[in-house]
């Protein structure tokens, strides 16, 4: 498959494998054609009132209503009841919320004097009912009309009451008490009560809001930013292709510098801080709580310590590592120096993350879609509602046409036949649970696929610059298409197993996730116990069998063999070279890892200057923020990803040159007739740390 010294024929591999994996996605595309079928968004999107019909949808008679009332939010005492729409009171789609105090009764006192009064209430009626003469007692019974109305403000297109307040006392429209319309006055406390939890969503609500207006005003210097990283990661590449070595410890000493300084820069925060008379340095983190101003933070004495404990940490690891493995860490150079000296051969290979970047959103946009249109499918549900505990029908479906000729309203009075969900009885809404299952682990094996398919395209291409005997001369043309080419014709099967492999882990990860999260209540310590423990060792699982279908791909790129037959001579050659796996493999990754901190941290210094306007050229460039934070860490974050983008390319390099000198090492011997296929600069290290070997044993 690949310019190998052993030229091995060409063969599918694992064809049984790659049936299954092409009948399941045609499998696949056929769930998703059966839930748009039965699907509807609208379903998610638009609220719905009390018979499961939306509100807002155009081309329908709520096209301008797109706002939910409810009757008597009195009766919406949990608010996980009234967010999911279950609560036992008639809603109602409408224009716009009320807003002022009113009852029936005053209405209709008052639509004696002033017709007006009943063009206003009837908006929150039923659509049809005209009889503003009707008894109350009458009106209530056939749930025409509410009994009373407060002022409100839409909130996720629903009214509820607009909380104000003022000098520590909580009102409604500068009201602490209003008439329910049943002859009671009621304090707004029992508004609040009703409704609890929604001032603290209007919160969140508003921190959103803040949030996206920050992303609104600075979004154009996060792109900047970004762009900045990516630029910076290239030329980093580029740079490593002339200078490797100098640029790498370079690296090391720049990150221990930059984590000195940051020592030095807390300890001086923490002095400054203990050092001034009535300041918050015996404040601690957990008397203030959480606050979404980060600034609160950096006052406290407790934040700087922290951190320089947290730095010192880190500094003093990194300095061992390198104090115990400096031997490792040229050979890891030489490594690196290698794989630049491949990507500056074949630079095409820098922007294949582009292309597994669109496949993976591909296959997270698509089980997104599938996912909405599996949980808007059915038809409407109604559910008995009742403000009483013991009620013998609560939560039993039932028919609103024909619940008022039922005797539930008798035995359980203030029962509503309320829309609940959308479900059905149909084999297919059975087992919507089951295919939402299914949707997932296909979505697991599609993404594994996607980055397997990246891993083996990247290693035939590196390996085929390896076993060039004359670089650059024997290096074949496009060899990145043509590795691409080989590994979809050739091993889609065998990429698909191992893919399958680690979405069957996932999955069952997930499962151990969702009973770990049931059980965090329970007192069953036993069960906790063994749930935390098969969570740990399908962590290790998981991570294991990431390595070794990583090395599994790149056998499987340079010999062309099954996944099994790959990944068993990979383990071999791993084993038998288990010394070089475990420190040099982890050494180049080690030093990759702090080139990416290294840009990361960099770009959000800048980033931190730049949005605390600290940079006095472009101070008045910068645009005002409700949290800096937000863009900050955009960038960090940002920065981060697209880094390691490029060092992954970079990693997969190493690792498909580091199997691939393994294997040079077991087959040649450096004679004529067996000559080794790895550069003199990484023979000339090998063969100074064998000397060094056969030194220290005499």
């Amino acid at each position: 498959c690949s310019q190998t010294q052993t030229d091995p024929t060409e063969a599918c591999t694992d064809v049984l494998c790659c049936v299954i994996f092409v009948i399941v996605i045609l499998g696949y595309i056929a769930l998703g054609t059966v839930a748009w079928i039965h699907g509807d968004p609208r379903k998610v999107v638009y609220p719905t009132d009390s018979h499961g019909q939306f509100c807002g949808q155009q081309g329908t008679p709520n096209a301008n209503k797109a706002i939910l009332f409810y009757f008597n939010i009195l009766q919406c005492a949990n608010p996980a009841v009234l967010i999911n729409l279950q609560c036992p009171t008639t809603q109602l789609c409408v224009s716009k919320c009320p807003d002022r105090f009113s009852t029936y009764l005053d209405m209709q006192y008052n639509y004696r004097y002033n017709k007006s009064y009943w063009e206003y209430y009837r908006q929150f009626c039923k659509p049809g009912f005209d009889n503003p003469r009707k008894s109350v007692a009458h009106v209530l019974r056939d749930e025409d009309c509410p009994s009373m109305i407060v002022p409100s403000r839409p909130f996720l297109q629903r009214c509820f009451p607009d909380f104000i307040t003022r000098n520590g006392t909580l009102t409604v429209a500068n009201k602490t008490d209003f008439k329910d319309g049943l002859g009671k006055t009621r304090s707004v406390i029992d508004l609040r009560d009703a409704a609890n939890g929604i001032t603290s969503l209007l919160d969140a609500k508003e921190v959103g809001m803040k949030i996206f207006e920050d992303y609104a005003s600075s979004w154009y210097w996060i792109l900047i930013g970004l762009v900045i990283t990516m630029v910076v990661s290239l030329a980093f590449i580029l740079l490593l292709r002339f200078t490797a070595g100098v640029l790498l410890w370079l690296i090391i000493f720049g990150v221990i510098a930059v984590v000195g300084y940051g020592i030095w820069h807390c300890y001086w925060e923490f002095s400054t801080l203990r050092g001034k008379p009535h300041s918050d340095g015996d404040v601690t983190i957990s008397d203030i709580g959480f606050q979404m101003d980060f600034r609160v933070y950096l006052q406290l004495s407790q934040t700087w310590l922290i951190l320089m404990i947290s730095l010192s940490v880190i500094e003093a690891t990194i300095i061992v590592i390198l104090i115990f493995l400096r031997r490792r860490v040229r050979i890891a150079i030489a490594l690196l120096e290698e794989g630049s000296r491949a990507i500056g051969y074949i630079m095409s290979t820098l922007f294949y993350p582009i292309i597994t970047f669109v496949l993976l959103a591909i296959c997270i946009a698509y089980w997104a879609v599938i996912a909405v249109f599996l949980v808007s499918s059915g038809d409407a549900v109604y559910k008995v509602m009742s403000t009483q505990d013991k009620c013998m029908y609560a939560n039993l479906t039932c028919d609103p046409e024909t619940f008022s000729q039922t005797n539930v309203t008798t035995v359980c009075p203030g029962s509503q036949c309320t829309f609940a969900f959308y479900g059905g009885e149909s084999l297919y809404h059975h087992y919507i649970f089951v295919l939402q299952l299914c949707n997932l682990l296909v979505f697991l094996w599609l993404v594994n696929f996607t980055i397997a398919l990246g891993q083996c395209t990247l290693a035939g291409a590196f390996a085929s610059y390896y076993w060039a005997l004359k670089k650059p001369q024997d290096i074949p043309s496009c060899p990145l298409f043509s590795s691409f080419s080989r590994a979809v014709r050739y091993h889609t099967g065998s990429l698909a197993f191992g893919s399958l492999i680690l979405a069957l882990v996932q999955m069952f990860r997930i499962v151990l996730e969702y009973l770990d999260h049931k059980l965090k209540g329970a007192h069953n310590a036993f069960a906790r116990f063994l749930i935390c423990c098969l969570k740990c060792c399908f962590w290790c699982l998981e991570h294991f069998i990431k390595f070794m279908n990583r090395n599994a791909y790149i056998m499987m790129a340079i010999y062309g063999k099954s996944f099994c037959t790959s990944a068993k001579d990979a383990f071999f050659l791993l084993m038998r070279n288990v010394v070089r796996v475990a420190v040099l493999d982890k050494v180049t990754d080690f030093l990759l890892f702090l080139g990416k901190v290294l840009i990361s941290g960099s770009v959000g210094v800048l980033a931190f200057f730049f949005f605390t306007r600290k940079i006095p050229v472009i101070q008045e460039e910068v645009p005002s923020l409700n949290y800096y934070w937000v863009p900050l860490l955009t960038v960090i974050f940002g920065s981060y990803l697209i880094a390691h983008g490029f060092f992954n390319v970079y990693a997969m390099c190493v690792d498909t040159l580091f199997l691939c000198f393994c294997e040079d090492l077991e087959r040649n011997d450096g004679s004529p007739l067996k000559p080794f296929y790895m550069s003199p600069q990484l023979h000339r290290i090998l063969r100074r740390e064998q000397g060094s070997k056969l030194y220290a044993a005499s």
